[in-house]
Parts: structure tokens; C-alpha cells; sequence
């Protein structure tokens, strides 16, 4: 019987909504699932067939743990998605890397830590997002005005002096109004999307939480929103299909999508939204099993 890990984490374990639907649709085709937390020592990796990450949502603050934990389980179990896919897609630079693919992204401007001044970088906009590039979860993610730029310097150089990396990019306005919109992929075909509400208000700093609470519905993309999620898509530079991949798009000032992250490591897959989908996934971590 192959023998599923499906990897987590203490704080996280109870907050994550896919957990459950997965494990019993796996069960369900005859795999036998367990739900280990990454950090536990006493884990034998090696027993498992799968180490499939669903909800480590603590890696972005323990990420000198988290990165080479994937590449010391990787070479006892399969991981998915694979350690190098992750490291890559856990710090948002590789939206650089999708720009220059031609995929259209939210404008973003990266400060780096002892090379950059905030004070002359922070970009001039009526409305931006300041947050680090390791992160998950909108966890240190704070918005602000133009009047509010001091106080944004302020929150750009306590993230550099932590020696964390800090992008800023505008707010676009139509997502109070839109929300965002995630597609996900199974083997690189379209399962299903959701719609999440706004995550950042206007004056709340950010969230204490493990993320932020998030207002989530069905969502019938468009035909531009599938077209720029599957450019998204073939613009990664590892082998692909990958098992999974969420492709969070916003509508830019004329309306037409553009990306704000694309979720290649432990992404929510909001089975609850797309009917038949945790089956669909089951099957797709199976089949090369």
C-alpha cells in the first residue's frame, strides 16, 4: 500500500481547511496517509512513498530550517513539489524571473538588505504594499497611503535590519472592489479558482496571526485570467507539469489580470470550492506512485 505523507506543521495543522478532504480521498484510492509535522525528529522519512508538503505555514520565519529540511528529506522519499522548485518559489524574486518571460506582474521593486536605502527607494505611489520576500500568509504585509510613507520606511528598514529582502509594490485599487483571483493546477491542467476578498485594510498593520483571515468563493475565471495563469505556468524554469501550482492573479487599472504570486510549495488548494477537486488530486499524486 503506498504510503502518503502529508506534511505540516503544529501550528497549522488545525487551520488547514484541505487537510481532512485530502487525506479521505486518498484513503479512498487505497493509499495509506499520515500527517507528520516537518519539524519532528522522530519522523522517518524514509518510510513514506510521498512527502507531499500541504501546510507548513511556518517555513517563511524558520526558512534556514525549512530549506534544507526539503533537501534532506528528498533524498530519502519523493517531495513534492521538489526542493529546488520550493527554494525558488519561496522568495518572491522569482517574480523577476516571470517578467522577464513576458508575464505580465504587479510592478515590483525588491530592497535589499545592507545594499539599499528605503529612505530614497520606497517608491513614490498613492497606495502600496510593503512586505518581506520571504513570507506567506500576508504575516508582516502592511498597506499604505502616500501621507503614510514615513511610517512605511520605517517598516521597510525593520525588515533589512532582520537581513530580510523587502518588496514594495503598488495597491491596485480594483481588488477592494474584484478580490483577487487563484486558479489552481493539478499536473499542470485547470482544476478549479476561487475568489479571496481583500486581505489588507487600509490602516491595520500586520496581522499577528499565521495568516491572515481570508473570504473565499467559487470563481468562474476568464479567459484572460486563464491565459495569463498558464503563461505563468510555462514560464517556470524547472521541469513541469508540477503536481501543483496556484496562480494568484489581481486586475490591474485597465482591468486586465496580472500576478501577484504564484504558489508552487505549500498552497491552500480550497477543495471546499471546487467540487470533485481533492479527488482530482488524489488521483494526480497517485498515478506516478
Amino acid at each position: 500500500m503506498t504510503h502518503v505523507a502529508l506534511v505540516t506543521a503544529v501550528a497549522a495543522r488545525d487551520l488547514d481547511d484541505d487537510l481532512k478532504p485530502l487525506e479521505a480521498a486518498l484513503a479512498a484510492a487505497g493509499a495509506r496517509v499520515s500527517t507528520p509535522n516537518w519539524d519532528d525528529p522522530a519522523v522517518d522519512w524514509s518510510s513514506f512513498d510521498l512527502a507531499l508538503l500541504r501546510s507548513t505555514w511556518d517555513y517563511s520565519y524558520r526558512i534556514a530550517e525549512f530549506l534544507p529540511w526539503t533537501e534532506r528529506v528528498a533524498k530519502l522519499t519523493r517531495h513534492l513539489n521538489p526542493p529546488e522548485v520550493v527554494r525558488w518559489n519561496t522568495d518572491k524574486h522569482y517574480l523577476q524571473v516571470l517578467a522577464r518571460a513576458g508575464v505580465p506582474i504587479v510592478p515590483s521593486a525588491f530592497l535589499e538588505p545592507g545594499v539599499d536605502d528605503p529612505e530614497s527607494m520606497v517608491p513614490d505611489h498613492d497606495e502600496f504594499v510593503v512586505k518581506p520576500a520571504i513570507g506567506a500568509g500576508s504575516r508582516d504585509a502592511q498597506r499604505y497611503v502616500r501621507a503614510e510613507r514615513a511610517s512605511a520606511i520605517e517598516h521597510a528598514k525593520r525588515l533589512l535590519d532582520a537581513r530580510r529582502s523587502v518588496l514594495v509594490q503598488p495597491y491596485l485599487a480594483r481588488v477592494d472592489e474584484n478580490g483577487e483571483t487563484a486558479l489552481i493546477f493539478f499536473d499542470g491542467r485547470f482544476s478549479h479558482a476561487i475568489r479571496k476578498g481583500p486581505l489588507l485594510k487600509r490602516g491595520e498593520g500586520p496581522t499577528r496571526a499565521l495568516f491572515a483571515e481570508e473570504h473565499i468563493t467559487e470563481r468562474v475565471p476568464t479567459a484572460a485570467e486563464l491565459s495569463v495563469a498558464r503563461r505563468t505556468l510555462d514560464a517556470i524554469p524547472f521541469a513541469h507539469p508540477l503536481l501543483y501550482a496556484r496562480v494568484d492573479l489581481l486586475a490591474d487599472a485597465t482591468g486586465a489580470p496580472c500576478v501577484l504570486e504564484l504558489e508552487l510549495a505549500e498552497p491552500s488548494l480550497f477543495f471546499a470550492q471546487g467540487p470533485g477537486s481533492a479527488e482530482r488530486f488524489a488521483q494526480a499524486v497517485l498515478r506516478p506512485l
